[in-house]
């Protein structure tokens, strides 16, 4: 995409999972049709680029369909596709958007080759998520997940993990002489209640785990889904997220990244200055904080930045 500066044609091998729950029956069809309309190659079960099983790797019996999140499948593979079109991508369906399904999920993609999996869901942080905090911690393979939806609020799982690399939202425009962005009105952030701060992040005012750590466009994305009737436009950072989880694999680093190298590397990111996700007012809720207001450097709603090129992937 031109908005972050990723390289054009650069070839990746990289498998990405999706641990996501349900199936979404006609996905691969309507993966291709997206990818068709943005002049993307085919990826296909026939040409060894996608693939898509059951949580615990077979491809059948998958589990029942479910429209809502069929529309999540498909925008996951989407953003996934658009980040890195040479990635494989395989697609683990839990039985059910259960905590312990969803490990299983990501224990699967992790067993098939994934060296990056996305997680496009969320739950408020709390004793009964965190039990499987294990599953989202695979050596070898780095873990993405969205940091939510609803503004500022209490810190999501899994992005609140320290093993997981967190991803908030942008609003992406189109101008005159190229591309400007913003946060995310409804794109999450937190101050984790539960996770230790890990000792890669410096920001002042929490204690504990702050999400995001990156964020990309989460606003007005375009996906094709035929349970929806075709095209339609949908938000959330269950777009940034694959996305991310796209860029991961187009830098072809994924086996040896980690959350804190983004630290590290913050200064091939593009800062986002502006935009608040304060839901309730431009801070009333957090009094004008870098936790819920954009800024220069590090801020919660945007983390560090979006992509600008692939050197902090």
């Amino acid at each position: 995409m031109s908005a972050y500066h990723l390289p054009k044609d650069r070839p990746s091998s990289t498998v990405v999972g999706i641990s996501i729950a349900y199936d979404a029956p006609n996905l691969e069809r309507d993966l291709n049709v997206y990818r068709q309309q943005f002049g993307l190659p085919p990826c296909t079960t026939a040409n060894g680029c996608f693939r898509k099983v059951n949580q615990s790797g077979a491809a059948a019996p998958l589990p029942v369909a479910d429209a809502s999140w069929a529309i999540e499948s498909t925008l996951d593979v989407s953003m996934v596709s658009a980040a890195c079109p040479s990635c494989e991508i395989v697609v683990v369906e839990g039985d059910s958007p259960g905590f312990a399904d969803l490990a299983a999920t990501e224990d699967t993609a992790v067993r098939l080759g994934a060296r990056v999996v996305s997680n496009s869901y969320g739950a408020r942080e709390g004793g009964a998520p965190l039990a499987y905090a294990a599953h989202y911690s695979h050596p070898g393979t780095t873990i993405v997940a969205s940091s939510g939806d609803d503004g500022f609020a209490a810190a999501l799982y899994p992005a609140v993990l320290s093993s997981v690399t967190a991803v908030g939202g942008t609003t992406l425009t189109k101008t005159a002489t190229g591309w400007s962005q913003r946060a995310w009105s409804r794109g999450g952030s937190g101050c984790s209640a539960y996770v230790a701060k890990p000792s890669w992040q410096h920001d002042q005012n929490c204690s504990m785990r702050v999400t995001a750590d990156v964020s990309a466009a989460a606003d007005n994305i375009a996906i094709y889904n035929t349970d929806e009737g075709g095209w339609l436009t949908v938000a959330g950072t269950s777009a940034s997220a694959p996305f991310i989880a796209g860029v991961y694999g187009l830098a072809g680093d994924a086996a040896t990244a980690a959350p804190g190298d983004l630290y590290r590397h913050a200064d091939s990111l593009a800062d986002v200055t502006s935009g608040s996700n304060d839901v309730a007012g431009h801070g009333a809720k957090c009094g004008g904080d870098y936790l819920c207001v954009a800024g220069v450097g590090y801020d919660a709603p945007t983390g560090l930045g979006t992509p600008d090129g692939i050197g902090a992937f």
